[in-house]
């Protein structure tokens, strides 16, 4: 690397595997004077046009001193980035910072020139965009503040590059070229642009997983038995549409196939493309495979070798070699040590898994990161009666292993276009990017429900997978997680349970819930069960056990039609002495009525009735419809019924009824149901985050600075944390110290009577309830009696280090707090002030920024907030004014990435305005890069 002493140090954070366009992948580095002979090389398969384009002239070849200029960068004022494949360089883009009169220049000028050549191959990838992110952070990073580009008016591909990125920018035209200027901080719309390439780019890379049109086996065993001829074998029997290959370097040469699959000794054998390999070799011949593989052009691998990270420490080095070594050739990685992959569509029909069996097609996308429970989970799904009864089809099923690098987040990005899947269903053991994954999920869920259950809550992330530490506990990350829209879940069963549910039943509208069926007592069960859950159920009917199908039709058709119900829970119990044909025809009586009533859900609860689950569950098809193709309601024919086979199939489109063994998991799915339609109400309208005058974002931003000069990291004084939160119109009273008598006399004088006496000691500090305060002393005589009574109850001065503040307004006392988690990114958290509220753990918890529905729901979300509200005759408190002071510390926390923790204790809040009576603020250097920052991959 560079060593002469008027470069810096190679800044090797700068390096960055992004996804392209297209779903492949590429190395984003600095360029350096190592570089030389790619560069040369990079430039002899670049276009004449394209390099007519670059330097306004024909330029054939570059020059000794060109080749010196474009591979001797500063990493300050010159900088060159490099996008790689297979170790090549495939695009190049520099900047040279500039002075007002456009010559080189050094800081602090803050304008740059940029410049960009994209090899032809290339070309239409995403690559220029990509770069662009990434150079522009490096040029904020080194201070650069602006760019200018020229560019010529024919060369429209790289114009559009500029004017797409959705910064600020002005455009003018002299001597026939385009000047294009532009800023370079976000905005809205550049995130926005960012998101969307993002999300384009993954999707895609996941989608030429699932969908290959060519998929070679490598590791497939000469004799039966063994990965990888059970997969081999899987992916065959299951009808795959494509080219399947079966692949061991241990094939004798005359031997051609392998149980009727083309058979070679090595993947650069197969003539033609291969886009999918999976690979079922020993960890210790993983390596080369992977090296044939990229140079045969392979697009994605799915690893189900085991002896990685989940092995110990040398197996995580070897995982992260894998990783590097696959994104090195542009290549995705299911796994390592992944059960496989599904995809059920008839275009693709794909078993690449152990999972013998495939299941049944059908709405459900399905992520598991451990392979045990992907299995439990499909075939809780497939399988017809016991657990969770009834058949639910899967659309594509991906089971990550230690997810090296394809995670549920990439998933996710699939799964929220994709038109096969409505529901999707994720066990997780870890989330690597809490904060990123909860961005995609809540886009996500406002267009489909997300079920999600962790496990490994209360202990370490498996040994496989890497995570950012957290500060956070998990019912915080949880809490989170809903406000995103995902239905959190604590067990499979609960994931199953709701998943059947919303594959099958429109959301309820309300919580109006109506009950009735055979069972006075399991209709009285679900009563309970539905007021534990916060719904609000009507009085059980009970139809008595001599109740026929044509009753439960008759009563349910009178439940659905009742306006004053928002979904109807139906429990049955089995009649004496009747079998399967009784089951038939109860199935047919509710599928008849509720297919008369499409917008409401309806739930069966059930006792040992695996005819009628089955029953209920019998269905062509798990697709919702819309109206217009929705089939009439077949009339409902008793006679018809009864002679109806238990097992025989609805027809297509009938009204799926989901059954449930247990009154308490049916409720508690509908409850689960009832929440999410609540949100997705609310997410229509999430509020903003209003502005506010008389904040000054400059001059915060210059006190930051100053601060920051000081150190890498710090807590600030009283006056620096007044100071700074006084620019954000969050005004804090003074506490003014008070190691004598004397001096809390005078700084009583100086603030005025009354005030209050404090000790400040860590052990004493916000701890009334310890006797450490003296409240409303009206005179001097007060003040120092009680100086007397608390050096004498706690010790000397210098042990309490006593402060002296004027008296607040009486109100209730709350704790508003914000803190940036390596993992889940800003977090602002409000409760009341107070040991009971620490003991139950009372605290509302809501992302930044928060908006201003977010805040007012935040005060209102704690258990004890009725306390704000005039409980029991007091006086209500002004929660308007708590809510101003949570957006303006959001908006604080927000607009300066340095502000690392805020603590506002404790803050009374009187009938009017409220009072700050304690601050603290924590200071440290930005992170180079955040989730504003340019696409990356996760780092190996």
């Amino acid at each position: 690397m560079q060593t002469s002493p008027d470069r810096h140090e190679y800044p090797a954070h700068w390096e960055a595997d992004v996804v392209l366009r297209d779903g492949g992948t590429a190395r984003v580095r600095p360029i350096t004077v190592d570089d030389a002979e790619r560069l040369v090389s990079f430039y002899e398969q670049v276009s004449d046009e394209s390099k007519y384009y670059r330097f306004f002239a024909p330029y054939p070849r570059l020059s000794a001193k060109d080749v010196h200029r474009f591979t001797h960068h500063d990493f300050v004022d010159r900088v060159g980035l490099a996008a790689t494949v297979g170790g090549e360089f495939i695009a190049t883009v520099r900047y040279d910072r500039i002075g007002p009169d456009g010559t080189p220049a050094s800081a602090p000028a803050d304008e740059a020139e940029v410049a960009f050549l994209v090899q032809d191959a290339h070309q239409g990838r995403g690559v220029a965009s990509a770069l662009l992110e990434h150079i522009a952070a490096v040029a904020r990073e080194r201070g650069i503040r602006r760019f200018a580009a020229e560019v010529l008016p024919a060369n429209t591909k790289m114009i559009k590059v500029f004017t797409d990125a959705g910064y600020t920018q002005k455009r003018s035209f002299e001597d026939g070229v385009v000047r294009l200027e532009f800023d370079l901080e976000p905005t809205d719309r550049s995130l926005a642009v960012q998101y969307a390439r993002e999300h384009r780019a993954e999707a895609r890379s996941v989608q030429r997983l699932l969908a290959p049109g060519s998929v070679a086996v490598i590791g497939a065993g000469r004799t039966p038995g063994g990965v990888g001829r059970s997969v081999l074998g899987n992916i065959r029997d299951a009808g795959f549409t494509g080219r399947l290959y079966a692949v061991n370097r241990a094939l004798p040469e005359e031997r051609k196939e392998l149980d009727g699959v083309p058979a070679h000794r090595s993947v650069r054998d197969i003539d033609g493309p291969v886009d999918l390999a999976v690979v079922a070799v020993p960890a210790e011949q993983v390596p080369e495979v992977v090296a044939e593989c990229g140079e045969h052009g392979v697009q994605g691998l799915v690893v189900v070798s085991a002896g990685y990270a989940e092995s110990g420490p040398e197996g995580r080095e070897r995982q992260r070699a894998l990783v590097r070594q696959a994104r090195t050739y542009g290549m995705r990685i299911i796994g390592p040590n992944a059960f496989g992959i599904i995809n059920t569509s008839p275009r693709v029909r794909l078993n690449a898994s152990l999972a013998p069996e495939v299941p049944r097609p059908g709405r459900i996308g399905l992520f598991a990161q451990s392979g045990a429970i992907g299995v439990a989970l499909l075939s809780r799904l497939h399988r017809r009666g016991g657990g969770v009864t009834g058949v639910t089809g899967v659309s594509t099923f991906v089971s990550s292993g230690n997810r090296a690098d394809v995670s549920g987040n990439d998933v996710l990005q699939y799964w929220y276009e994709d038109p096969d899947t409505d529901v999707v269903l994720m066990y997780l053991e870890s989330i690597g990017n809490p904060r990123k994954f909860t961005r995609l999920a809540r886009r996500t869920a406002a267009a489909k429900p997300l079920v999600v259950v962790q496990g490994a809550r209360h202990g370490a992330a498996p040994q496989g997978h890497a995570v950012r530490a957290t500060r956070l506990p998990h019912a915080t990350v949880s809490a989170l997680l809903r406000q995103a829209g995902v239905i959190r879940v604590d067990t499979i069963t609960e994931l199953v349970d709701a998943g059947l549910l919303l594959a099958r039943q429109p959301l309820p509208a309300g919580p109006r819930v109506a009950i009735l069926g055979n069972s006075e007592s399991l209709g009285l069960l679900t009563y309970d069960a539905c007021l534990a859950e916060g719904l609000r159920p009507h009085p059980p009917q009970d139809l008595t056990t001599a109740a026929s199908a044509e009753d439960f039709h008759a009563a349910l058709s009178r439940a659905l039609a009742d306006d004053r119900c928002d979904a109807v829970v139906v429990t049955a119990i089995p009649a004496v002495g009747e079998g399967s044909v009784a089951d038939a025809a109860l199935a047919q009586a509710l599928r008849s009525a509720a297919a008369a009533a499409p917008a409401k859900p309806v739930l069966v609860v059930h006792v040992e009735l695996g005819g009628l689950a089955e029953a209920l569950s019998a269905a062509a098809s798990t697709a919702p419809q819309s109206e217009a193709d929705r089939p009439a309601p077949p009339a409902f024919d008793p006679a018809s019924a009864t002679a109806r086979p238990p097992a025989a199939e609805a027809p297509e489109g009938a009204h799926l009824i989901p059954a449930y063994p247990a009154a308490e998991r049916a409720v508690r799915a509908l409850g689960q149901a009832f929440a999410y339609a609540r949100w997705r109400r609310d997410a229509v309208d999430p509020g903003k985050v209003p502005e506010y005058d008389d904040i000054d974002v400059k001059g915060a931003a210059a006190l930051i600075d100053g601060l920051l000069a000081r150190g890498q990291g710090l807590t600030l004084g009283a006056d620096a944390t007044c100071d700074l939160l006084g620019h954000y119109g969050v005004h804090v009273h003074r506490a003014l110290p008070a190691p004598t008598a004397d001096a809390a006399a005078q700084a009583a004088r100086a603030l005025g009577y009354p005030v209050a006496l404090k000790a400040t000691a860590p052990h004493l500090r916000h701890r009334a309830d310890l006797g450490g305060v003296r409240l409303d002393l009206a005179d001097e005589e007060q003040l120092r009696r009680s100086y007397a009574e608390l050096t004498e109850l706690f010790g000397a001065p210098d042990e309490l280090r006593p402060v002296v503040q004027r008296m607040a307004p009486r109100g209730v006392d709350v704790v508003v707090r914000a803190v940036i988690d390596p993992a889940a990114g800003a977090v602002l958290s409000f409760g009341l002030a107070g040991a009971a509220s620490q003991l139950l753990g009372d605290t509302a918890h809501r992302l930044i920024p928060v908006t201003d529905r977010e805040a007012s729901s935040l005060v209102r979300s704690i258990r004890t907030a009725p306390l704000l509200f005039g409980w029991r005759g007091s006086a209500p408190a002004d929660t308007g004014a708590l809510e101003e002071l949570l957006l303006r510390v959001s908006r604080l926390v927000d607009d300066h990435p340095e502000v690392v923790a805020v603590t506002l204790e404790p803050v009374v809040v009187a009938a009017h305005g409220l009072s700050v009576l304690g601050a603290s603020v924590r200071l440290a250097p930005p992170p180079a890069r955040d989730d504003l920052g340019p696409r990356t991959l996760p780092a190996y």
